[in-house]
């Protein structure tokens, strides 16, 4: 059944907006007409029927669309178009929203958060992070993004722990179009986007193609982007089944920002960059970080029957890169060479240029079948991945007694994954049951460390992973509870500690409890949520058995928290959008390490209910929007993120102080004759100039009697703007 609607939209606090959609059998499309409605349907519900949750489903959950993304994509990255979710706080090195850019979510960082691009996994295999400075403007090609905070319903890729993030790239637009979208703004930043398609070619045939250019000088010095990338999706659509293929490639040049600033020198230039600097003379110009990625998706869905869908997808991802580094008076050993000898003298060090290396690709498949008829859905799928990195440093130059490309390790890092769900939903009138389970295999092969090359590691874990839950919905309210397990293997680096002691997997039960309910002027939703987590691996300053400083298992650690969204309309011209996000983020016991320099070795302090390091108790964010007119509107955008501790010690004094700023969004679009549409967009960013840094470090030792801390700070750039241009022909 079709029918035109007038809605209140709201996506977790984040946007809100009046508009006419169509809607089909609950699902909304957007941009597409009645025919491609008809037609294609199947496509997006199906390519990702094994990641995302339903509306029914006992999980606290979150939208945008792509009306909203197009809306605030003036140049900045994708954490901060999320920014205004509950409990998320976004960073960036370079303080602009350019280049390097990370977000936390329930005080989550990105290697426990499940991003997934068309259902692909998305996150480092090795790492378990995600860097989507190498996908540049993956929001210009994005139909919509679905957050579910806690452990939601993930079944590919890295164990969610505190988000998963659901990114949805493959639309379909039945007319041909061409889109030329031009930003500019502070700090030299710039975004050229060019898209077209060719709409529904004997309502069968579409193709896409999006090219992309973001630069910036950077917020902190020298810290700019070089961005470029390119999109291509062509799909061939029949009546009961489908077939797509997508390339999406990006390149990035930044110069590293990654040192963060220092305490001392934040109180005389917040812009200062560390890296680079040599000793009497002027910063290095290419003490950059370049990366060169693709990927390659194939989608095939077929309609079985009318309760039958088939869902396969094979892909690649390849990438290649380097950061180049000037270091001054690095001695011979550390390279693994004996130190020449001149005039009979032995020469220990030597100022050099390094380019440490990555060379990998990532390949696999995921298979899914869905049964769906009026009370039940039943989901059976399964994913088999493999990872092949081969990591390798290069000299390029040395002042002294290194041949040019002298390599000086070449290791090689395999991981593969196998895993099978099911998933089940069943209505019971007003009630949904749900019921989900993934079984996950593991397997690392480890050949050596830069820092350790003769250490080779070989572990293998299989995880089980069950969910449950139940939601009530009745009229315009809803409620729902629901229980979820994950488990997650270390990262890389964590198994440089050594064969003495060997990091533990990671383990999360996650119980939440939801209130909605919808209403023309007042929507709200309330969720309780308790995140109990076993080994945790965390930072405490210990040295390993081979001098490094790595993660650490810790028994008993847990997040409690409380996320109340409302949406409030005054008039139909006038529209508040509120979250507040309250937690307790505690770990039951911690010993912190610290380096006795006066004595060599290393002390310890003991803590006890310590809080967990970048997790803040409070962050409210807010939006204030009005339509002037038909085609205007203003929004302005607050948040506000209290006192964030740099390590798991509570200590004031290695804190992120908290913060509250603002922000002015201005947007009009009009049409002519010969354009479709025109939109004009002006976003002034920190408009009270509020000195704030949303992310950093710390690390401290005893010299002198006397502890010194370093606390390192990444801080964002105060006043700035943005104005974009964009034309739909």
């Amino acid at each position: 059944m079709k029918r035109n609607i007038l809605f209140l939209v709201f996506f977790l606090g984040y946007f809100t907006a009046i508009g006419q959609k169509k809607v089909l059998n609950n699902l909304i499309q957007e941009s597409v007409g009645d025919s491609a409605i008809k037609k294609t349907t199947l496509m997006p519900t199906i390519e990702i029927q094994g990641i995302r949750a339903e509306q029914k489903y006992p999980f606290t959950q979150s939208m945008l669309y792509k009306s909203q993304i197009s809306t605030f994509n003036v140049g900045q990255d994708m954490p901060f178009i999320m920014n205004q979710i509950p409990g998320a706080v976004a960073n960036s090195d370079a303080g602009n929203g350019v280049g390097y850019t990370g977000i936390r979510i329930r005080g989550t960082d990105p290697s426990r958060i499940n991003f997934t691009v068309n259902g692909i996994a998305y996150n480092d295999a090795e790492s378990q992070g995600v860097f989507l400075v190498n996908m540049p403007d993956l929001l210009s090609s994005t139909n919509s993004i679905q957050i579910q905070r806690g452990v939601g319903t993930s079944t590919n890729g890295a164990g969610a722990f505190g988000a998963t993030v659901n990114i949805l790239t493959n639309e379909i637009k039945e007319k041909a179009y061409g889109e030329i979208n031009n930003s500019m703004g502070s700090f030299q930043t710039f975004k050229n986007t060019f898209k077209a398609g060719t709409g529904l070619i004997n309502n069968r045939y579409t193709l896409d193609v999006r090219l992309s250019s973001i630069t910036s000088d950077g917020y902190i010095e020298r810290a700019s982007s070089n961005l470029k990338s390119f999109y291509v999706s062509a799909a061939s659509i029949k009546e009961k089944s489908s077939l797509r293929f997508n390339i999406i490639s990006g390149k990035e040049k930044t110069y590293q920002a990654w040192y963060g600033v220092s305490e001392d020198q934040l109180k005389i230039n917040r812009r200062y960059n560390e890296a680079g600097q040599r000793p009497g003379n002027s910063p290095y110009e290419n003490e950059t970080d370049n990366y060169w990625q693709t990927h390659y998706q194939l989608f095939y869905n077929k309609k079985i029957n009318q309760k039958w869908n088939l869902n396969t997808t094979l892909f690649t991802t390849t990438g290649k890169g380097y950061y180049e580094q000037y270091k001054n008076g690095e001695a011979f050993e550390k390279y693994g060479l004996t130190a020449p000898v001149y005039s009979g003298n032995p020469i220990s060090e030597t100022d050099l240029i390094r380019q440490l290396w990555l060379d990998n690709i990532f390949y696999g498949t995921n298979v899914s079948v869905k049964h769906k008829n009026e009370k039940r859905e039943v989901t059976l799928g399964g994913n088999i991945s493999n990872y092949d990195g081969n990591h390798f440093g290069k000299i390029i130059w040395a002042n002294i007694g290194i041949p040019k490309d002298y390599t000086w390790y070449d290791l090689n890092a395999l991981k593969s994954e196998q895993s099978i769900f099911g998933k089940w939903m069943e209505e019971f009138g007003d009630i949904q049951l749900f019921g989900d389970i993934q079984m996950r295999n593991v397997q690392y092969d480890i050949d050596g460390f830069r820092t350790n090359p003769t250490l080779k590691i070989n572990q293998q874990w299989l995880f089980l992973n069950p969910k449950a839950g139940i939601r009530y919905t009745k009229d315009n309210i809803s409620t729902f509870l629901s229980f979820a397990m994950a488990n997650k293997e270390p990262n890389r680096d964590d198994f440089e500690a050594g064969n003495q002691e060997i990091p533990r997997p990671e383990r999360l039960n996650d119980i939440e409890l939801g209130l909605q309910k919808n209403g023309k002027i007042f929507r709200y939703g309330v969720t309780v949520y308790y995140m109990d987590y076993k080994d945790q691996l965390i930072l405490t300053g210990k040295i390993n058995d081979v001098g490094a400083y790595t993660r650490t298992n810790i028994p008993k650690s847990y997040r409690a928290g409380l996320e109340i969204e409302g949406v409030y309309s005054f008039m139909p011209w006038l529209q508040l959008s509120s979250n507040l996000s309250l937690s307790q983020n505690k770990i039951k016991a911690f010993t912190e390490y610290y380096d006795d320099y006066d004595n060599g070795g290393q002390k310890l302090n003991i803590y006890n209910q310590s809080d967990i390091a970048f997790s803040p108790a409070l962050v409210n964010n807010n939006i204030l929007s009005t339509s002037l007119t038909k085609n205007t509107e203003i929004r302005w955008v607050s948040k506000y993120v209290s006192r964030q501790y740099l390590d798991n010690t509570s200590r004031k004094d290695r804190s992120l102080d908290p913060y509250f700023i603002n922000d002015l969004h201005l947007s009009h679009q009009f049409q002519t004759k010969q354009v479709k549409n025109i939109s004009i967009t002006f976003q002034l960013n920190n408009l009270f100039d509020v000195h704030y840094s949303p992310n950093g470090y710390t690390y401290s030792y005893l010299y002198g009697g006397e502890l010194i801390k370093n606390n390192y700070y990444y801080p964002m750039a105060g006043r700035n703007w943005m104005l974009a241009l964009n034309i739909t022909l």
